[in-house]
């Protein structure tokens, strides 16, 4: 099955950093503790998003992402570029439900590892200025410059004044109806 595989694509550093914003050796250290996220959600949930009810989870041969870093890969390239699920479906060898199926399993296991990592986003204010520390530089002082004047509108815009004083056109009286089906010569 044709597609970006991680065997290739990290032969390319710059290839590599242009599709996930990562290097292959920052890559290669998200790898074990995101494989383990993945088998703990698997062990759990099926790859539909149902619960799984019967046997574990097992990698087949044929499967279109078969080893954990073309996991990562696939999750990367997707949150780096943005693309439809077709789009990526196609990098990839894989049909856009497919695509779709994967993207939803994968995110979670992305946001478990970098959640255990400690590299995952602060949602507040609180959280980021705890996370920075000590490293939290205060702002330069900003003088205040005087409040100048607004430039005026690009177009003159006029308040509502009510309702108008034209008539309406009913268009559905039969003069009216006529006049639109009439067929100039």
């Amino acid at each position: 099955m044709s597609g970006l595989r991680y065997a290739e694509v990290s032969q390319s550093e710059l290839k590599f950093l242009d599709l996930t914003s990562l290097t292959v050796e920052e890559c290669g250290q998200l790898v074990p503790s995101f494989e383990e996220a993945f088998q703990e959600r698997m062990n759990e949930w099926r790859l539909d998003g149902k619960r799984r009810s019967g046997r574990g989870y097992t990698t087949y041969a044929n499967c279109p992402l078969p080893t954990p870093e073309d996991r990562l890969l696939f999750i990367l390239v997707y949150l780096k570029t943005n693309v439809l699920q077709v789009i990526q479906g196609e990098l990839f060898g894989l049909p856009q439900n497919k695509a779709n199926q994967w993207i939803h399993t994968l995110l979670p296991v992305l946001q478990t590892t970098l959640r255990r990592l400690g590299d995952a986003p602060a949602r507040s204010m609180e959280e980021l200025a705890q996370r920075l520390g000590d490293r939290l530089v205060p702002p330069a002082s900003v003088e205040q410059e005087a409040p100048s004047q607004a430039p005026p509108p690009l177009f003159a815009m006029m308040a509502p004044n009510g309702a108008s004083s034209d008539p309406k056109t009913r268009l559905n009286r039969k003069a009216i109806i006529a006049a639109r089906k009439k067929v100039t010569p």
